[in-house]
């Protein structure tokens, strides 16, 4: 795997572990240690502390996401700016899947 295709995967990666933190806390707010289940729960992945706890500084960092502390622990909301960054990924997504139907059509044709 080249240099650049190992950058582009890192980045995808990175996406999607954001998208999935952010949809997720669209349900509620949610601790590190929720986000480190959730994500072993949903998708058999052991992601460590010191992964997840980087992704959550990062989307705090671009008020994608704010954290409060409740009782002894710290927890994680969406911001409205992470609201409106959900609602853009989905529609890119949306019209990327649309554009690739249309060229199926295209070739079928």
């Amino acid at each position: 795997m080249t240099s650049s295709s190992k950058l582009v995967e890192k980045l995808r990666k990175r996406a999607i572990q954001n998208f999935i933190i952010l949809t997720e806390m669209k349900k509620g707010a949610l601790s590190g240690y929720d986000v480190i289940g959730l994500i072993h729960n949903k998708f058999g992945v052991l992601m460590s502390s010191g992964t997840i706890y980087s992704l959550l500084y990062s989307l705090e960092r671009d008020d994608l996401i704010r954290g409060v502390w409740s009782q002894r622990k710290r927890v994680y909301e969406l911001t409205e700016e992470g609201e409106q960054n959900i609602k853009v990924i989905a529609r890119a997504n949306q019209e990327v899947q649309d554009f690739l139907k249309s060229l199926s059509l295209l070739n079928a044709a």
